[in-house]
């Protein structure tokens, strides 16, 4: 009977050895494939993730690329705005220096013998007040001589340097102030301008 106490034990060992090995084994299986849930789950995760940072690395290197091209163009509109301001005040200075009056009585005397015989009307003169005092004291007569008609020198304020000239009693003139001058000389220099900013 001792032995088949000792038997039953023993059978009862092995069964209890086998059901824990068995449920060590299915524990361990359960893990594993949890592990391998998990696992799995992170790779997809740390892909996701992943490709969320490259888009968002490559979207934000788009819009610094955009922010700095807007910035370039930005600054060579404003860069062009001041040479071409710059440009228009030498240009101004320059005809203004060219257009003293002595220089004007020459212009002026040019233009009377081309112009003033196709016209029976007076010619009417328009410059700054300065240059008029001159051109009337020491070159009037001259003009005057030369036309063979009338002049009338008129003062303007809005004339800086230059002046405007009408051979019909003022229904039409030629405008040759500084400020026509220089907007025409700059309308000229703006392609050649344009050329070198853009080269």
């Amino acid at each position: 009977m001792a032995e088949d106490l000792k038997g039953l034990i023993d059978k009862i060992q092995q069964e209890g050895v086998k059901a824990a090995e068995d449920k060590a084994a299915q524990i361990e299986s359960q893990a594993r494939r949890a592990a391998e849930e998990i696992v799995e789950k992170a790779r997809i995760e740390a892909k996701r993730l992943l490709e969320q940072a490259e888009n968002q690395a490559a979207q934000t290197q788009k819009n610094t690329e955009a922010l700095l091209k807007q910035a370039g163009r930005d600054m060579l509109l404003s860069l062009r705005k001041e040479i071409e301001q710059a440009l228009n005040k030498i240009i101004t200075l320059e005809l203004r220096r060219a257009l003293e009056p002595q220089e004007l009585a020459k212009i002026i005397s040019h233009m009377i013998k081309e112009y003033a015989g196709k016209n029976k009307e007076e010619i009417i003169l328009s410059l700054k007040k300065a240059d008029l005092e001159i051109v009337e004291k020491h070159f009037l007569g001259k003009l005057k001589e030369e036309a063979k008609k009338g002049i009338v020198l008129k003062s303007a304020e809005d004339i800086n340097g230059g002046f405007v000239i009408s051979f019909d009693a003022g229904k039409s003139y030629f405008d040759f102030t500084d400020q026509a001058l220089a907007e025409y000389i700059g309308t000229s220099l703006k392609p050649q301008l344009s050329r070198i900013l853009e080269g």
